[in-house]
C-alpha cells in the first residue's frame, strides 16, 4: 500500500491530527474472512447477553503484553523506558488512575469508571522461556501501512505470539498519516493485536506532541477490547457505539475542544470529546464510561475469555 503524507508527517514528524486506521482495516478483514462476519454477529449477541444476565469472568484481569519493536534505523529502536512508560499509561487509564482525570466536565464525572484491567509485559514466551516481553526486529522497510505487513516476518515485520495468550503490540514507523490501528475480537489470530506509530507510543524517547502521552495505545487497545469510536463512524448522527452513556455525536473531535461542543442535538452537554475513543489530542482524552467498561468486561468474558488466565 502506498503511504500518503498529511501535514505534520513530513521529515519524520508525527501527524498533527489523530487518524486511526481501525475501521478501514476492519472492513478489509470482513471482506477477506467471511467467518469474521459470523464471529462479529455472535460476539455482539454474546455481549448483549452478558450485559443483561451478568458477567461470567471475575475481575480484575491482567493482560500479558508482548511489544514487537520493528525498526530500520537506530532511532526507531525505541528504548525499554519508552515501552515501560506505555505500560504505565495503560494501567493508569484503564483503572481510572490517570492524574488528568480532573479534566472531565462536571456533568460526566460520575459517568467515568475503572475497567479493572491491568497490563504487564509478558514474563514467558510461547515456548515457556523467560522473556522481557519485548522483541526487536530490524527491517529494510522504510515504513508500514495498514495492510498488516508489519505482523509477519516474511514482509519485514514480526510474527504474532499466540493471540489467546498475549496482547500483541507492534511499534513501527507507520505511514499513511496513521497513529495506529487495532483488530476487533473475532478476526484472524495471525493478525490479532494493535499497531502503533513509534512516535506516539508511550512517553519520552522519540514521542512527539500532541501524541506524546501514550493515549494512542489507550485508544487502540479500546478497539481490541471491542469499543467503537464514540460517533459511530457514520458522520450523520445515525451511528452508534452500542454504549448508552456516550452521547450521540456527528463527527470525531480533534485537537483540544472546549466544553461544550454540541452536535446531533446533544445539548446542553454536547459531545463527550474527553473520551478515549474520540480523536482529540493526548492531553484532552481522559476517560472511559461505565457503559464502555461493561462492554470491555463482556468482551473479556466472551470473545477474549482466554487472555490473562
Amino acid at each position: 500500500m502506498e503511504n500518503q503524507t498529511i501535514p505534520g508527517q513530513e521529515n519524520g514528524k508525527a501527524p498533527v491530527q489523530r487518524k486511526c486506521g481501525t475501521m478501514s482495516v476492519h472492513y478489509r478483514l470482513l471482506e477477506q474472512h467471511p467467518l469474521f462476519i459470523a464471529n462479529q454477529i455472535n460476539i455482539e449477541k454474546r455481549v448483549s447477553e452478558l450485559k443483561k444476565f451478568g458477567l461470567e469472568r471475575l475481575i480484575p484481569v491482567t493482560i500479558p503484553v508482548v511489544v514487537h519493536v520493528i525498526y530500520k534505523n537506530p532511532s526507531e529502536n525505541i528504548a525499554d523506558q519508552q515501552i515501560f512508560s506505555q505500560i504505565d499509561v495503560l494501567n493508569e487509564d484503564y483503572k481510572a488512575l490517570n492524574v488528568d482525570i480532573s479534566k472531565i466536565p462536571t456533568i460526566w464525572q460520575n459517568t467515568t469508571a475503572s475497567a479493572h484491567i491491568s497490563f504487564a509485559l509478558a514474563q514467558k514466551d510461547p515456548a515457556g522461556n523467560p522473556t522481557t516481553g519485548i522483541t526487536r526486529t530490524q527491517t529494510t522497510q522504510d515504513s508500514f501501512g495498514d495492510d498488516d505487513s508489519v505482523k509477519f516476518a516474511v514482509s519485514g515485520g514480526a510474527d504474532a505470539w499466540p493471540a489467546d495468550d498475549y496482547l500483541n503490540i507492534w511499534v513501527c514507523n507507520l505511514g499513511g498519516g496513521l497513529l495506529g490501528y487495532a483488530q476487533f475480537p473475532g478476526g484472524p489470530a495471525s493478525t490479532d493485536g494493535v499497531v502503533i506509530l513509534n512516535k506516539a507510543f508511550g512517553k519520552g524517547g522519540i514521542t512527539q506532541a500532541p501524541f506524546h502521552l501514550g493515549r494512542t495505545a489507550t485508544h487502540e487497545v479500546g478497539h481490541y477490547l471491542n469499543l467503537l469510536h464514540i460517533w459511530g463512524d457514520t458522520h450523520q448522527c445515525q451511528g452508534t457505539d452500542f454504549v448508552a452513556d456516550t452521547p450521540n455525536a456527528q463527527n470525531p473531535n480533534t485537537g483540544k475542544p472546549v466544553f461544550p461542543h454540541i452536535s446531533c442535538s446533544n445539548g446542553p452537554n454536547g459531545d463527550m470529546f474527553v473520551n478515549y475513543m474520540d480523536y482529540v489530542d493526548d492531553d484532552s482524552m481522559v476517560m472511559f464510561t461505565a457503559g464502555q467498561v461493561t462492554r470491555m468486561q463482556a468482551t473479556l468474558s466472551g470473545a477474549r475469555n482466554l487472555i490473562g488466565i
